[in-house]
């Protein structure tokens, strides 16, 4: 049994470095997507159960003010625990199994202290930043509830990103698939029960959140302990190792500031869509969760392509990587065009889910319309800034990032807005810094591979 599992796992590696390109990427992206589809649908359903049966305060609640100031913080640690992924992707692919078992350890322990430390901000900024960002009145008591409750489930969340993150650059991409499938369900049944027959609203959709959450940091953990190869984690050696820390560190915080730095411009967008009132954040909020669908195929593309160019970059197979790079965007380009057209036909009908309301339901669909041809835009940030951080190189994208998308976001919020006041001329930002930072990275990029020789006859 256990050599059956060695044997399977090693088959894993070899087909990342070794398979066919497309098709390996495929087949390992699908459970990434699906899982990442689990992830959108056990948010997205918190948002239908409380907006159709408690009401568009509590839909704003769930998703305006509190899914930003969440993402300030899942985000930075994501992009922090994305270093470690790439740590382990280029040592599994080097087959350095020390170097890979500290990191892992390493990574476990990060998780761990973070997780108190964010616990403790959270509690206490939930309702000064819920009033700095001018969340409306009717929407504030559900907003600092939401937000307080979830902050307690905080260790377990990031034990998951991180843990998932570690078998995912490993090449296991199905069991964090099976975890979310099994959580989304239980959520399902939670948020009912909660919500439909104990009343709970705002607060039963976030004590669901947070026992989903310990149950996916257990099935993680319990997998760790399990796994066969050099992630396989061991209690005695949880500590933080220096040498992978400053590894993942180096790699992971310009990633972390980059997400952080996202968070915060998309956090004055929506302190300037709260100003516009109720009608405009829950449109915005319904109109967000269908726009997950998208991002979370171009976020599974990015984690994809960070492992693919990670191990092959590891096993110095760099024409490789360059073939991978190629191969991917032409995937994530067609996938985009397809699901813009969706977005665009059937966007308007799929906004029935969250509300009835006829002025949110007005709103929401003209943002559709506004917003989604431009997603063909930002195809190229997610994979080539997913590649660069392959191949170790995670500063200057992360700075292109910081400029091109979110002090250009800023700066536009700070100078437009009030010249044009509308809501449109708000989410204008998103596009805008779209196509500017794409050409920034199409630009950086030939000039890194070039100066690297990444993929040609002389690469070292």
């Amino acid at each position: 049994m256990e050599q059956a599992q060695e044997k399977r796992l090693t088959e894993d590696y070899n087909r990342i470095t070794h398979g066919v390109i497309w098709k390996e990427l495929i087949l390992y992206v699908l459970p990434l997507i699906f899982g990442t589809f689990f992830q959108q649908l056990y948010n997205t359903v918190d948002a239908v159960v409380v907006g159709r049966f408690v009401g568009k305060e509590a839909l704003s609640a769930v998703g305006g003010t509190s899914g930003i100031v969440v993402n300030i913080f899942v985000g930075f640690f994501v992009g922090v625990s994305s270093g470690a992924g790439v740590v382990v992707a280029q040592q599994f692919g080097a087959g350095n199994e020390k170097n890979v078992s500290d990191a892992v350890h390493t990574s476990i322990a990060i998780s761990i202290l973070s997780g108190i430390v964010l616990t403790i901000v959270g509690l206490l900024i939930a309702r000064p930043i819920s009033v700095l960002m001018q969340t409306p009145a009717d929407v504030l008591p559900g907003t600092v509830t939401y937000l307080s409750v979830y902050f307690i489930g905080m260790v377990p969340n990031l034990i998951y990103n991180m843990g998932s993150g570690i078998l995912r650059a490993t090449g296991d991409s199905k069991n964090p698939l099976y975890f979310l499938i099994i959580t989304c369900i239980l959520n399902i049944i939670l948020d009912l029960l909660f919500v439909l027959v104990l009343h709970m609203g705002v607060l039963g959709v976030a004590i669901a959140t947070i026992l989903c959450q310990l149950v996916s940091a257990a099935l993680v953990i319990f997998t760790l302990l399990r796994v066969k190869n050099a992630c396989r984690l061991r209690p005695e050696k949880l500590r933080v190792y220096r040498k992978q820390l400053s590894r993942i560190l180096a790699i992971g915080l310009p990633a972390g500031v980059q997400s952080l730095m996202y968070t915060l411009s998309n956090m004055i967008i929506q302190t300037a869509i709260n100003s516009f009132g109720t009608d405009p954040v829950a449109a915005w909020t319904a109109y967000g969760k269908l726009d997950s669908l998208y991002w979370m195929m171009c976020s599974s593309f990015g984690v994809a392509i960070t492992t693919f160019v990670g191990q092959n970059y590891g096993a110095r197979q760099y024409q490789r990587v360059r073939s991978c790079i190629r191969q991917c965007f032409l995937i994530v380009t067609l996938t985009t065009l397809v699901m813009v057209w969706f977005f665009y036909v059937f966007g308007g009908i799929c906004l029935q889910l969250f509300t009835e309301d006829q002025e949110v339901l007005r709103i929401g669909t003209e943002i559709i319309h506004f917003m989604v041809p431009f997603f063909i835009t930002y195809t190229a940030i997610e994979v080539l800034s997913g590649s660069l951080r392959g191949m170790g190189d995670a500063m200057r994208p992360m700075i292109i990032d910081v400029l091109g998308i979110c002090v250009l976001r800023i700066i536009w919020i700070f100078v437009a807005v009030p010249m044009w006041p509308s809501v449109r001329t708000v989410i204008a930002s998103y596009p805008i810094t779209w196509i500017t930072t794409s050409i920034l990275f199409l630009i950086y990029y030939f000039w890194y591979i070039r100066k690297h020789h990444i993929g040609t006859s002389s690469s070292k």
